[in-house]
């Protein structure tokens, strides 16, 4: 993979470019698949007690 990456910048002009940019375009697609999870997992507290509460309302009303 380097050795392809060196004849490139040596064979093509604004290879460098092209790098930088899948270089950027990878570290923002890291990014937002860690702020992703993140999120994800904070709403899943809330479905939970969300869920939680329904689950304890439907069995108070069941026993009345």
């Amino acid at each position: 993979m380097l050795e392809f990456l060196k004849r490139r910048l040596k064979s093509e002009k604004g290879a460098m470019d092209k790098i930088l940019v899948t270089l950027l375009l990878v570290v923002v697609g890291v990014a937002a698949v860690v702020g992703l999870n993140d999120w994800v997992q904070g709403q899943s507290g809330d479905v939970q007690n969300a869920a939680e509460g329904q689950i304890v309302n439907v069995i108070n009303e069941a026993n009345n």
